[in-house]
């Protein structure tokens, strides 16, 4: 006989196993591969693009902030131009120059020591027609250019011969660099008589540029630096200086012995009209990338330089790039992952399902055998079970019949537990009206066969809400008068509580004040609370019973609250809990239908019980009149 629990691994499921495990390791090679090479593009891909993204950028950038440098340059340039021009048309000037006596020369000194104290000039002086030094601003200081002879130089022979001149050269006497900017001075006929000189210095636009962390210079037309931000670089050359140029330079001792090396720059790639790429090192950092912006100075033969770092714009740019190529290309790479495993799961389950199925027919007849002589067994079994099954379903029979009792006899309780009130409501009335008919007084006998119609109506309702609570049925609510409520509970009360009512106190609510709900089913919850109110004082001589109302926007809270030895803790757990009751005459079932109702029409029960007393609050849903 076959053990037919033990589990064998067919020998064709192993070779298709191994079979389908070096096809998907192929496959994922292959995947890995591709997908490598076509991270290793994208990545190439989006370098390229974000740099000439950054680079345009950083062009825009460079030349926004080159032209306000250029407009601050020149503004700088136009203060100290109108100086010379006006001195040279200055009467002073012209007897001073004319005639040089003492006196003269001392006031025309005072009077350029003042124009100096009020502008951005650095020194104003007066030359002869010999290039020496009558007067200047600063003849009190100890490098005074009184006395100084600047016929050498290029703004003093430029002025004489064309009236006015520029020039930027390193000081004979001061030894700063500085603008000199000069114009002649002529007496009524034309006649020259000499040249007012103006010298300004830029030692402030440098160091607000130093401050602003971007390397800016100045060159004139010979490409030598002027005007920096950083000091080590003045008066070297964007190339190498010609002879002629360094021959004239130092000829006219323009910039002292200085011998214009050229700058540490190399230059790269253009990017456009003015700009391009370069590579320099800094006083005291590493060799950095730069994009150089050069931009005329106008009024000037002189150009501005500015030199805007890649760093760490460039690498930013490129590393956000290669990431969103990166988050791009994942999803679709995890596609094709997805695809492949799902590709290569059905492979598989192909394969063994078609090894498993031709190992299954050779297991077949093996366990056939097996089958057979289970055959028999079966069949005795399925005898037994037979007979089982007859006897189970005539239990069965036994506990439906028996829990359709339960049920008529839980509905029957509940409607003893209703009807209860109404009847004895019904016979008092009964009784007054036999009383009255005596009497023959037939308007209080109608009124009394009224008043026991509307409690017979209100039986019927109380079945059909027992009805409803084993079906979970439910009656449409409509606007209701709490007073009325109130009022029709109190009343069905009086023959049951004859002569105790005045320990109900009740604060009448706001005759507008309305809810949702149907009235009868509403004075039936309010019964209940007040017949349970008024049970647990029975047997306190100061007990009372109060009832409230208090009102929000949304809801209506009714509270029912008495001084009474409260609830037992075992029965207040469950407290709505059919047949659960702690009297010796109830049902337990008032409270249940209570909450069934107020839940009916969206409201809620809460009770709060001590040994001084119980409240139960009914919180119902707020309607308009």
């Amino acid at each position: 006989m076959h053990n037919t629990d033990m589990i064998i691994e067919p020998s064709g499921v192993r070779k298709r196993i191994l079979a389908w495990g070096t096809s998907s390791a192929r496959a994922w090679f292959l995947f890995a591969c591709a997908g490598l090479l076509l991270g290793a593009v994208s990545i190439f891909f989006a370098q390229q693009i974000a740099t000439r993204t950054a680079l345009e950028t950083l062009e825009q950038q460079g030349r926004a902030d080159a032209g306000l440098k250029v407009a601050l340059l020149r503004a700088v340039l136009e203060r100290p131009r109108s100086l010379p021009l006006i001195l040279s048309r200055d009467r002073e000037v012209e007897e001073a120059l004319r005639a040089p006596d003492a006196a003269r020369i001392r006031e025309l000194n005072r009077k350029l020591e003042d124009l100096v104290a009020g502008t951005s000039a650095s020194v104003l002086y007066v030359i002869d027609m010999t290039g020496v030094a009558i007067a200047a601003s600063n003849w009190r200081e100890p490098s005074s250019f009184v006395g100084s002879d600047y016929a050498f130089r290029a703004y003093f022979s430029g002025a004489m011969q064309n009236g006015r001149a520029e020039h930027f050269a390193l000081g004979n006497v001061s030894r700063r660099p500085g603008l000199y900017i000069s114009h002649r001075v002529d007496d009524a006929t034309g006649t020259p008589l000499g040249v007012v000189v103006v010298k300004a210095e830029f030692e402030q636009l440098e160091s607000d540029w130093r401050d602003a962390l971007r390397p800016t210079f100045v060159t004139d037309e010979n490409g030598v630096v002027l005007i920096t931000s950083i000091p080590s670089w003045r008066f070297m050359s964007l190339g190498v200086a010609s002879q002629e140029v360094l021959n004239r330079v130092r000829s006219s001792r323009q910039f002292g012995e200085e011998m214009l090396l050229p700058l540490p720059i190399l230059t790269g790639d253009r990017l456009g009209e003015h700009t391009r790429r370069v590579e320099t090192a800094l006083p005291g950092g590493t060799r950095d990338a730069f994009i150089e912006v050069s931009l005329p100075v106008p009024s000037t033969p002189w150009s501005l330089h500015f030199l805007l770092p890649v760093q760490p714009a460039l690498p930013a740019a490129v590393r956000q790039a290669q990431m969103t190529a990166l988050l791009i290309l994942a999803p679709f790479l995890a596609l094709i992952a997805f695809l492949i495993r799902r590709r290569q799961q059905v492979l598989a389950r192909i394969a063994t399902e078609q090894a498993a199925r031709l190992e299954l027919e050779k297991r077949v007849e093996a366990r056939t055998l097996d089958l057979r002589q289970a055959r028999d067994r079966l069949e005795a079994e399925i005898a037994d079970h037979r007979s089982t099954e007859a006897r189970l379903q005539g239990v069965q029979q036994e506990l439906v019949q028996a829990n359709r009792l339960a049920i008529l006899g839980q509905v029957a309780a509940g409607v003893a537990h209703e009807i209860n009130q109404p009847v004895a409501t019904i016979r008092a009335y009964a009784d007054n009206a036999k009383t009255f008919l005596d009497r023959q007084q037939l308007e209080p006998v109608s009124d009394n066969l009224s008043e026991i119609a509307g409690l017979t109506e209100r039986i019927g309702t109380i079945t059909q809400d027992l009805k409803a609570l084993a079906r979970k049925g439910r009656s449409a609510p409509k606007p209701v008068r709490v007073q009325d409520v109130l009022t029709g509970a109190v009343m069905l009360l009086k023959s049951r509580f004859a002569g105790r009512l005045e320990a109900l106190v009740i604060d009448h609510p706001d005759p507008q004040l309305f809810v949702l709900g149907n009235r009868l089913r509403l004075e039936q919850v309010m019964i209940n609370l007040l017949q349970n109110a008024l049970e647990a004082i029975e047997m306190l001589p100061a007990g009372h019973v109060r009832v409230s109302a208090s009102e929000d926007a949304e809801t209506v809270i009714l509270r029912v609250e008495d001084n009474g030895p409260g609830i037992e803790a075992e029965v207040l757990r469950q407290l709505f809990t059919p047949f659960n009751t702690s009297k010796e005459a109830g049902l337990g079932l008032g409270l249940v239908i209570a909450k069934d109702i107020v839940g009916d029409y969206g409201g809620s029960i809460d009770v709060d019980s001590s040994p001084t007393g119980t409240r139960f609050s009914v919180t119902l849903k707020r309607a308009k009149p």
